[in-house]
């Protein structure tokens, strides 16, 4: 058991490491529940400087919305956000699909699409409103020792070094953690041998916000429906076609995409600017040391089929402010036994339906076939399984903070 903390450090902040989205999220949401904190950004906090406030599509489930409404960061971010009202996935070469649709499971909308780079001006915008929060950008952690209740670290500033005693070390620092490497923690690693290619697309049909995915046996493709009758493209290769890929010009990638989706919106064109990401899976072995704790992909980098990633952190981060927020000592041991428990279910359970999607559904095994085929036909006419599989891909698995259930967008 740890000791109970000190006056003085009760009343300390907790250090949150890392201020991308998920960072950005908890930050909002302990600032929301009155919680002192201080977040170390390594970029400077404008959009452009970010490197989570990039250029692709995310798809944000149901739960999602919910939560950033909750924490007040929806209403900077709705008018640029597209509703998915259904859902469409298929199979290269193999008969059956899956079709999903918003009214038939009785809400308005099955998630919503929005580009980073607006989630990042809604979360700076938010951000801006905290009054409880410090915030030291662009700064980086140089150094972290524990204390007897707590964690001391050096942080290097543009006006210097500064030194923050803190009860609780979060870190939301990405999938390459420092703060992660500095407690020990060791992490499980898969590389898909995959890289990912994210652009926009203008389709010759509109999209009715659809969203599609379509599994084949070199990676999914999947294009998410946008404002203005655009698309964001998906496209995964195999690793060892990425730079070629990534050398095509306009019009060869535009051709390999409508090889790879087919025709079912007409023609593709006016592709944006693309940009290629490697696809690992790194999952931490403990979400938890003492009075430390991980959160987003410094906890779980998850293969990006399903759109689960940002989902997935956000729910960490909710579930870890909520838990907070009743919290006379933040980094008890107590606190974060109960949060790993609570958090394992929904992330184990969505690691485990990523992982299984990519060998199930894009391994070149004919043998799977008809078995694919089946499975995509039952799924679609068993409303039980669909409405089981509907809500946890509204974000709606395990035990979720309450934060995403609470309000309805």
């Amino acid at each position: 058991m740890t000791n109970p903390p000190s006056q003085a450090a009760a009343r300390q902040p907790v250090l949150i490491v890392g201020g991308g989205l998920v960072g950005a999220s908890l930050a909002i949401a302990l600032d929301a529940a009155g919680i002192d904190a201080v977040m170390v950004e390594a970029a400077a906090p404008r959009i452009g400087e970010q490197p989570s406030y990039d250029e692709r599509n995310l798809a944000l489930a149901r739960a999602t919305v919910n939560g950033l409404t909750a924490i007040g960061v929806w209403k900077h971010a709705h008018a640029q956000a597209t509703p998915i009202r259904h859902i469409h996935v298929t199979r290269a070469g193999e008969f059956g699909s899956v079709q999903m649709d918003a009214q038939r499971h009785g809400v308005d909308a099955m998630g919503w699409t929005l580009p980073a780079r607006e989630l990042g001006a809604a979360l700076l915008r938010r951000l801006d409103e905290c009054t409880r929060l410090r915030r030291l950008a662009p700064a980086r952690v140089e150094s972290l020792e524990p204390t007897a209740d707590g964690w001391r670290a050096r942080v290097h500033t543009g006006d210097g070094v500064v030194e923050i005693d803190t009860p609780l070390l979060v870190g939301a620092d990405g999938t390459a953690s420092f703060v992660r490497e500095r407690l020990g923690i060791e992490v499980e690693r898969l590389d898909y041998r995959q890289t990912l290619f994210v652009c926009t697309v203008t389709p010759e049909r509109d999209h009715a916000q659809r969203a599609y995915e379509r599994f084949a046996d070199n990676g999914p493709i999947a294009l998410l429906p946008l404002a203005a009758r655009r698309c964001g493209l998906v496209l995964t290769v195999p690793q060892h076609e990425a730079k070629t890929v990534e050398a095509m010009d306009d019009d060869a990638f535009i051709a390999l995409a409508q090889e790879r989706f087919g025709w079912r919106l007409g023609r593709l064109s006016r592709p944006g600017k693309r940009h290629p990401y490697a696809i690992q899976r790194v999952a931490a072995r403990s979400l938890i040391s003492t009075r430390a704790v991980l959160v987003g992909n410094a906890a779980q980098t998850v293969h990006p089929i399903g759109a689960q990633g940002f989902n997935l952190g956000l729910r960490d981060a909710l579930t870890l402010a909520e838990l907070l927020a009743d919290a006379n000592d933040p980094g008890a041991e107590e606190l974060l036994l109960g949060y790993a428990q609570r958090r394992a279910p929904d992330r184990e359970g969505t690691m485990a339906m990523s992982h299984g999607l990519v060998q199930l559904a894009c391994l070149p095994q004919p043998l799977l076939a008809p078995l694919r085929s089946l499975a995509m036909l039952a799924f679609d006419r068993l409303p039980p399984l669909q409405r089981l599989m509907a809500r946890r891909g509204m974000g709606f698995r395990g035990e979720p903070p309450k934060a995403v259930l609470e309000r309805l967008p």
